[in-house]
């Protein structure tokens, strides 16, 4: 178990490591004709972590309220960087309480966005999902405008 948390913090470091530096007017910044911004990609990686925690390992608990997944698409309205700040912190909170829970690490877990996944490739797959995004957040705000 402590494995596994430590492969998912140290994966979750190419995420978290950016929020320390990151200022309010990064939230809007695009890459070129880009769909989405620095605060969408915030966003949509805690949602995501919030999701996981509850569907998919069991923290009911978790509250989430995936407004990216449900917009589709960045509205342009995640631009306040505390509250971006704090459900991040939330999120690695909750699927950490989740990690930790879990006993049956090759028990099969079904999702209509992934299918059938283990409970340890599934941990992968929120692992990679993060650090997927928090790659081109890096670009994003490297060079976004």
């Amino acid at each position: 178990m402590r494995e596994f948390i430590q492969l998912w913090k140290e994966g979750r470091t190419r995420f978290t490591n950016q929020l320390a530096n990151i200022k309010q007017e990064d939230l809007s910044k695009r890459l070129g004709g880009s769909p989405n911004s620095a605060g969408f990609l915030i966003r949509h990686m805690a949602e995501v972590e919030l999701l996981f925690a509850k569907n998919v390992f069991g923290n009911l608990a978790v509250k989430v309220d995936a407004q990216t997944l449900k917009a589709g698409r960045d509205t342009g309205e995640w631009t306040d960087l505390e509250p971006l700040l704090a459900l991040v912190e939330e999120a690695g909170r909750q699927l950490e309480i989740a990690i930790v829970s879990q006993e049956d690490w090759e028990a099969i877990i079904e999702t209509k966005e992934f299918g059938k996944k283990t409970k340890a490739e599934s941990l992968g797959r929120i692992t990679t999902h993060t650090a997927y995004h928090a790659g081109q957040l890096a670009i994003l705000l490297k060079y976004g405008q």
